[in-house]
């Protein structure tokens, strides 16, 4: 990110996701809000610049957001059936989550965590929509580079003493190997039955084809907006980190299984990516 400015790529999430909610059927991920939340993400402006649902490319991408968010939200869902009441985005960006909460997020307390740029920026954009904030939801400034995340959330009101469920979705990428790894120890540090769901972009040797080109545009896209990728973990170095830190089920969505569960049965070019992946990891 540029001092002072929000992050750029969280538009383009939204855009992505907007892009999904108009062109893809069936959805993976019901996300009404998100169509007009911003003017870029608005229907008459995804139509007059998108020239049709069947380009691969921008479908890989549609097919990312959505699935990545739809995974977080059913681990979620099993999280709070098991008393899990503290959910964390982290990155929380755009997010349109608190505003489409279903049953049993409502006695949740939501906690949106972002750089305090980026959530000064959304507030705003919020409050021209006269999008009103939801009372279990609470903003939370915090600078992941810091490595200061537990300190943050709790003063924003987070129970550190009681377990909590984290997303980090597309952010990953952008932090460097220690504040990562800063992050993954304030996830173990939560108490039994606290989950981490994350996403995270493999190297380059082992991504092929249009997941090589995808990710190479991403790449390059963000380091021209000032946000250069820095982390590309291995899956395998990812799980082997997190069992050494406590976490007791580790379960990575493959790619294979990502196309098994979300993608089955689907008759149009919306596949499971291979160049973003995403892990679960629980105490219990």
């Amino acid at each position: 990110m540029l001092p002072g400015q929000p992050s750029h790529t969280l538009l383009r999430t939204a855009i992505r996701r907007a892009q999904h909610q108009l062109l893809d059927r069936p959805l993976l991920l019901h996300d009404p809000i998100v169509v007009d939340l911003v003017p870029e993400a608005s229907e008459p402006h995804i139509l007059a610049d998108f020239g049709g649902s069947e380009e691969l490319l921008p479908a890989m991408f549609r097919a990312l957001f959505a699935m990545r968010s739809r995974f977080a939200e059913d681990r979620l869902k099993e999280a709070a059936a098991r008393g899990v009441r503290q959910y964390v985005m982290i990155g929380a960006g755009l997010d349109t989550f608190p505003w489409r909460q279903p049953g049993f997020a409502r006695d949740m307390r939501i906690f949106a965590a972002d750089h305090p740029a980026s959530l000064i920026w959304t507030q705003h954009r919020l409050r021209e929509r006269n999008v009103e904030r939801p009372p279990n939801l609470t903003f939370a400034p915090v600078d992941l580079e810091q490595q200061r995340l537990a300190e943050q959330l709790a003063a924003c009101g987070f129970d550190l003493e009681a377990p909590g469920f984290c997303s980090l979705l597309g952010v990953s990428q952008f932090l460097t190997g220690g504040a990562l790894d800063s992050l993954l120890r304030f996830a173990a540090s939560l108490k039994t039955e606290s989950e981490l769901v994350l996403s995270f972009a493999p190297p380059d040797d082992e991504l092929a084809g249009l997941d090589l080109d995808a990710i190479t545009r991403s790449v390059a896209r963000t380091m021209e907006l000032g946000e250069p990728w820095k982390s590309r973990p291995r899956a395998r170095d990812l799980i082997d980190r997190l069992v050494q830190l406590g976490f007791t089920d580790v379960f990575h969505l493959s790619p294979d299984k990502a196309q098994a569960r979300y993608f089955a049965d689907r008759h149009d070019q919306l596949r499971a990516p291979r160049w973003e992946q995403l892990i679960a990891a629980t105490r219990k």
